[in-house]
C-alpha cells in the first residue's frame, strides 16, 4: 500500500481527506492533475484542469478536491490517461467512460469536441464487459472479459490496428490475427499498443520507428504482428514508456525492446533495440514490470521484494537495473519520473490506526500474551488458544479435549508450522515457493481449503524449468488440480528443457505415463 503523500499534488489536502483515499491516479504534463476514490467510493479531482480532463464539466483549475458526482458509486477498476490529456476508466461492471482532450476522437464518442465531463463509451462496447483500459497520447484501447481488444482514436502509425492510418471515431474491434484469440494484458505507448495472449504469445502493432514493437525492424504495422523473437517464451505482463516496452515471462525474466537513449532498456549502453533482450537482474525473479508511456524510465520489483530502476532517473540516465531502498514501483515514479506521474492506478492506505486484522497480525508469536506455545524443531511458537478456535476446526476439537500450555509437534517442520500458524492470524503465508509444498501437504491435512488454494497461487509464482516435474508431483499427491493443470501446461510450454532436468529423469513411472499420455493430447508432440 503507498503513502499517497509522495506526490505533491495531495500535499494541500488535510490528514482526514488523505486518510480517506483508497484509489489514486496522478497525470497530466507536470503531474500536476489527481484523480481520486475514497473509502465510500465516492471520486473527487484536483489540478489544473487542462482540456477539462478532470470531468468536473468545465475547464477551471481547482487547488482544492472537487466531486465527480457522476462517477461516485461505480466502483473504477482501471484507469488511464493520454498526453491531451484524456482520461478513461473501466468499472466493475464493465462499462467505460471517457473525458477530457478528444481532438483525435480518443474519446471514442464519434466527435472531436473535449468532453467535459464523463460520458459512456457505447458504441459496439454496450454488450460487453471490459476490465482493463490503456491510453496512448491521443488513443485507447479497451480489453473485454472474452479476451476481445478494442481501439479507438489517434491512428497516424496504425496504433488503431485498423489495416489503415485514418483516424477511428469509435470503438473497433482489432482483429487480423487476434481473431479467435484471448487477450490477457494490454498496453501503449505513446503511438503504439501491445497485446498479450493467455498462451504467453505478444503481439505489438503502430508505430516502430525505435523499435519499440519488437519485430527486428523499424516499419510501423498497421496490424497487430507477433513477436517472433518471443517464440516459446511465455509472456505474463507487458508495460510500455515513451517508446519502448519491457516483458515478465513466467519464469520471472524480463525482456526490453525499443528506444534506450536514458538506458531505459537496463542493457548497460544506450543503443536502441528492435528485438526483445534479455536483461541481466542477477538471476533475482521478477514479479512486476512498470513503465509509462509520458516516460523514459522503467522499474521491477523482485520476488523477495526489492524494486530496481533504471532509464530517465531525475534527469540521469541509468543504463543498468539499479537497486533501491523502495517497497513499491510506485515510488520509482513519484519520486524520479519525468513527469513524476502514476504508470497504473494506486491503490493506497493512509489510516494511521490498527485494524483488528492488523493487531491480531501484531500479536502474532508474541509471548507477552499468548497462552499456548507450540513446540517444534526445538522452538517455540506462541499462540492464543481462542484465536486458534475460532479459526480452525482442527484446533477447536484438539484445544477442547486438552489444557496443556506446551504442545509438541512433530509431524512437521517449523518453518512450515509456523507459517500455518501465522496464516491463522494474517491470512497470507509468508514462504517461500520451494517451502509452500511442505504447507499445501499441512493444508491437506487439516483440510484447510483456502490456505491449500494459496499455497497453490504460492507454487504457481515459483515456478521454474528446475523444478516444475517437482511441483506437478506435490501437485498431483495432494490432489491440487487447479496446481496440477497449472504445472502440466508450463511443462509443456517449456517441454524441452523440462526432458532435459534430472527431475524428469527420476519422474515416477505412473506419473511419467501419465504425462506423456496428456501431453499427446494437448498436442505437445506434433511436428
Amino acid at each position: 500500500m503507498l503513502d499517497v503523500g509522495k506526490w505533491p499534488v495531495f500535499a494541500l489536502l488535510p490528514p482526514e481527506e488523505l486518510r480517506l483515499v483508497r484509489q489514486a491516479c496522478v497525470f497530466g504534463s507536470a503531474a500536476n492533475e489527481a484523480i481520486y476514490v475514497t473509502v465510500n467510493d465516492e471520486v473527487f479531482a484536483l489540478g489544473t484542469n487542462c482540456s477539462g480532463c478532470l470531468g468536473l464539466g468545465d475547464t477551471q483549475s481547482s487547488i482544492e478536491p472537487r466531486r465527480i458526482d457522476i462517477l461516485c458509486g461505480k466502483k473504477i477498476v482501471s484507469l488511464s490517461y493520454g498526453t491531451g490529456p484524456h482520461v478513461v476508466i473501466a468499472t466493475a461492471d464493465g462499462e467505460v467512460y471517457a473525458w477530457g482532450h478528444n481532438g483525435y476522437s480518443q474519446l471514442g464518442n464519434g466527435t472531436t469536441n473535449h468532453g467535459l465531463t464523463p460520458a459512456l463509451v457505447s458504441t459496439n462496447l454496450i454488450s460487453k464487459r471490459v476490465t482493463e483500459v490503456a491510453c496512448g497520447s491521443h488513443h485507447t484501447i479497451a480489453l473485454t472479459s472474452e479476451g476481445e481488444v478494442f481501439a479507438w482514436g489517434y491512428n497516424n502509425s496504425g496504433q488503431v490496428g485498423s489495416g489503415s492510418t485514418a483516424n477511428q471515431p469509435t470503438p473497433r474491434r482489432v482483429s487480423s490475427c487476434l481473431q479467435n484469440k484471448v487477450v490477457v494484458n494490454i498496453a501503449c505507448g505513446q503511438l503504439c499498443s501491445m497485446a498479450v495472449l493467455d498462451n504467453g504469445e505478444t503481439y505489438g502493432w503502430g508505430y516502430n520507428c525505435n523499435g519499440q514493437l519488437g519485430l527486428g525492424n523499424n516499419g510501423n504495422q498497421q496490424t497487430p504482428c507477433r513477436i517472433a523473437a518471443l517464440q516459446g517464451i511465455n509472456i505474463v505482463q507487458v508495460v510500455c514508456g515513451y517508446a519502448h516496452t519491457l516483458a515478465l515471462t513466467d519464469e520471472g525474466f524480463v525482456y526490453s525492446w525499443g528506444a534506450n537513449s536514458y538506458g531505459q532498456l537496463g542493457t548497460g549502453n544506450k543503443s536502441n533495440q528492435a528485438v526483445p533482450t534479455l536483461i541481466n537482474m542477477d538471476k533475482e525473479r521478477m514479479v512486476e514490470v512498470a513503465a509509462c508511456h509520458t516516460s523514459h524510465t522503467s522499474a521491477a520489483k523482485t520476488q523477495s521484494g526489492q524494486v530496481l530502476m533504471w532509464g530517465q532517473c531525475r534527469g540521469q540516465a541509468v543504463a543498468y537495473p539499479h537497486l533501491t531502498h523502495f517497497t513499491s514501483t510506485d515510488d520509482v515514479f513519484a519520486c524520479f519520473a519525468t513527469p513524476a506521474v502514476t504508470w497504473h492506478l494506486l491503490s493506497v492506505d493512509g489510516d494511521d490506526y490498527l485494524t483488528v486484522a492488523q493487531s491480531l497480525k501484531r500479536e502474532f508469536d508474541s509471548p507477552e500474551i499468548s497462552d499456548l506455545k507450540f513446540l517444534v524443531d526445538g522452538k517455540c511458537i506462541h499462540v492464543h488458544k481462542a484465536l486458534l478456535k475460532i479459526r480452525c476446526e482442527h484446533f477447536r476439537a484438539l484445544l477442547n479435549e486438552t489444557d496443556e500450555e506446551t504442545i509438541e509437534i512433530h509431524q512437521f517442520s517449523y518453518l512450515v508450522y509456523r507459517a500455518f500458524l501465522e496464516y491463522l492470524y494474517t491470512d497470507t503465508i509468508n514462504l517461500p515457493p520451494e517451502d509452500a509444498i511442505g504447507l499445501l501437504d499441512l493444508a491437506t491435512y487439516y483440510r484447510e481449503s483456502r490456505l491449500k488454494r494459496l499455497c497453490q497461487e504460492t507454487i504457481k509464482r515459483g515456478i521454474t524449468e528446475e523444478n516444475a516435474v517437482t511441483l506437478l508431483s506435490a501437485a498431483v499427491k495432494y490432489e491440487a488440480r487447479d496446481l496440477e493443470e497449472f504445472c502440466f501446461k508450463f511443462c509443456v510450454n517449456h517441454l524441452t528443457a523440462i526432458t532435459q532436468t534430472q527431475a524428469f529423469a527420476d519422474m515416477d513411472h505412473d506419473l511419467l505415463k501419465n504425462f506423456i499420455s496428456k501431453a499427446s493430447r494437448y498436442g505437445a508432440f506434433k511436428n
